[in-house]
């Protein structure tokens, strides 16, 4: 049976693989600036690494900001796709926001590529405002509240 496990990160090889996985699938896959793909959040945010079977699959992180709590750069390998990965990321990730002091009845929001709203809205995100091109990529925002 297939063991998908997602949780937040505490060492730098683990960062390491964080990288490596939006690496391959932002910058490589999607064609994404790595100026773009890496930003002054990355030490304030809290990480996530996915694995299935214990092999690195899947990342996502989170951040406080000034408009609420932004959920952000989930990416899923390709190999990995279709199994839950994602879903797992975003639980799990919902999970550790609702823990953290501060969090409680702020907007989460995040920039939904087009083929991921689907899985947003499972967890009740709800497209807000017009597409948006971030990237090159075409986004929606969405947002719930905690």
């Amino acid at each position: 049976m297939t063991k998908i496990q997602a949780n937040v990160i505490h060492t730098e090889a683990e960062l390491k693989e964080v990288f490596a996985i939006r690496e391959e699938v932002f910058v490589i896959e999607q064609e994404v600036a790595p100026e773009e793909e890496y930003d002054e959040f990355e030490e304030t945010s809290r990480h996530f690494l996915s694995t299935v079977d214990d092999r690195p699959a899947g990342t996502a992180r989170w951040r406080f900001t000034d408009k609420g709590i932004k959920l952000e750069r989930f990416a899923v390998r390709k190999a990995f796709r279709g199994q839950g990965v994602g879903a797992s990321l975003v639980q799990a990730v919902l999970d550790d926001i609702a823990k953290a002091n501060g969090s409680s009845g702020k907007l989460l929001y995040l920039h939904a590529q087009l083929d991921a709203m689907p899985l947003y809205a499972k967890f009740g995100f709800e497209k807000v405002g017009d597409m948006f091109i971030e990237c090159d990529i075409k986004h929606f925002k969405m947002q719930r509240y905690l």
